[in-house]
């Protein structure tokens, strides 16, 4: 699909800023143009993003010349990650305003085109401004998107919703989280139907994942599938202590390590290190500072504070500091700037996790990335050395769809029927049009809805429902 299809000013601003389309943006464009449920997955720094956002952005546009953009919210895109939320926030607002200044150029009146960000990390007044004027995409988590259904002002909000993107679909449909995101689409999909005949558009994005059928049908039963593959070319090493490596490392063997990772991280502009827990994240930062100087080298992960989260994050992207020492909260597909090189600390313990922080770095179209990996004993040595042969194999896990999950089932039954009437039937329904409970049977289901209505079972008998 050509840029002939947007409006002259989406398509001149494209034109402008990169040039000529990817294939992951021209094959997912003509799918999503054409009104059709789609999953885009393409290696990491394809620009899958702007592929699943730019024909929205177009429609806005278009309503914008002429004065028709209503005060509802018509874009939702949902990500795993606060930080991912944040930055593709950011990052929509660069093409829109640039989009406004070629249409003041051209004497073209543009109406404002509204985004915002609902995570766990908004402030109250935030919260409230979105509810009396209603952003025309909203950036979204799982978790927030579930409280919007629930509450009476944001479900008028989302109530005309055209399109739902789900980024890095790959990280939450093998878990619980993934069935409790699958039943709030199914929420979503029956609240915007109570004004139009069907649901919005669900747009899906992935880097890493297999079987990509499946997870399409995760997404909608009628989902096509726009499959670039995963793998690139990649610059890949493992490098290991002087010391022999035993089952767990000695703190001379972590000093060792940590001054070869100061030797890497003087080599280049900017660092990512992965680390697997918190914990090690503060850890080495420290260790890495000690030898770096102060205040170049920042740790990342949940437990931050979201004003320390959002400092890491932005002097990253302005090559501030030297290295930042993540947990899985860097991982995904958040845009943090020319990164050159990636260190993983032990064994990432999936293939699939692999790539995904080894491609953080290069992360631009035609680039190649880099990842050295260290383990600290013989264990993550055999992991480490089987994560690059199948990497360079080009072999991925598959994931495993949880099925039937009660408990999630039971708090999506209570928020949804505390935020509308619905009959048993129709409510039973509605749970099996999530992909993870097609399969649910109705004793289950019914002894599910008893248990909420009648309180649980115990010797003393039931208890408050």
């Amino acid at each position: 699909m050509s840029l002939s299809y947007f409006d002259p000013l989406v398509a001149e601003w494209f034109e402008r800023r990169f040039g000529s389309p990817t294939e992951p943006q021209a094959r997912g464009w003509a799918e999503i143009a054409a009104g059709r449920d789609a999953l885009i997955s393409a290696p990491t720094g394809s620009g899958k993003t702007l592929a699943a956002f730019l024909i929205c952005v177009d429609r806005l546009v278009r309503a914008a010349r002429k004065n028709a953009l209503a005060n509802e919210t018509q874009v939702v895109y949902v990500s795993p990650l606060k930080a991912l939320s944040n930055d593709v926030r950011r990052n929509l607002e660069i093409p829109l305003a640039e989009i406004r200044e070629f249409a003041e150029r051209q004497g073209v009146t543009l109406a404002p085109i509204r985004t915002a960000v609902r995570t766990g990390d908004t402030p109250m007044w935030e919260r409230q401004q979105m509810t009396r004027e209603a952003p025309h995409i909203l950036v979204t988590t799982p978790e927030s998107l579930y409280i919007l259904l629930t509450a009476e002002k944001s479900r008028r909000m989302l109530r005309h919703t055209r399109t739902v993107i789900v980024d890095e679909i790959h990280a939450i449909a093998d878990d619980k989280r993934g069935s409790h995101l699958a039943l709030t689409l199914a929420r979503l999909d029956a609240l915007v139907r109570t004004g139009a005949p069907a649901g919005p558009q669900r747009i899906g994005l992935s880097a890493t994942v297999r079987p990509i059928e499946e997870v399409a049908q995760y997404l909608s039963p009628a989902a096509c599938v726009v499959d670039v593959g995963h793998r690139r070319d990649m610059d890949l090493a493992i490098e290991v202590p002087n010391d022999e490596l035993s089952a767990v490392a000695t703190s001379e063997m972590w000093a060792e390590i940590y001054d070869r990772l100061a030797r890497h991280i003087l080599k280049e502009r900017t660092t990512l290190v992965f680390v697997n827990t918190r914990r090690l994240s503060e850890r080495v930062a420290h260790a890495l500072g000690e030898r770096l100087g102060e205040n170049v080298v920042l740790p990342h992960h949940g437990s931050l504070s979201r004003a320390m989260r959002l400092e890491a994050e932005a002097r990253l992207k302005k090559g501030e500091l030297k290295a930042v020492v993540a947990t899985a909260s860097l991982e995904l597909g958040i845009d943090i700037g020319s990164v050159d090189l990636v260190i993983q600390m032990g064994s990432p313990r999936s293939i699939a996790v692999g790539l995904q922080r080894i491609g953080r770095s290069g992360h631009w179209v035609g680039a190649r990335p880099r990842g050295i990996l260290f383990p600290t004993t013989r264990d993550e040595l055999i992991e480490c050395a089987a994560l690059i042969h199948a990497i360079r194999s080009g072999d991925l896990e598959r994931i495993e769809i949880p099925q039937n999950a009660l408990d999630i089932l039971a708090q999506q039954i209570v928020a949804e029927t505390a935020a509308a009437p619905w009959g048993e039937d129709e409510l039973y329904a509605l749970a099996r049009s999530a992909y993870p409970y097609r399969n649910l049977s109705r004793k289950d289901f019914d002894e599910v809805i008893e248990m909420l209505s009648e309180g649980i079972a115990s010797s003393r008998g039931r208890s408050g429902a």
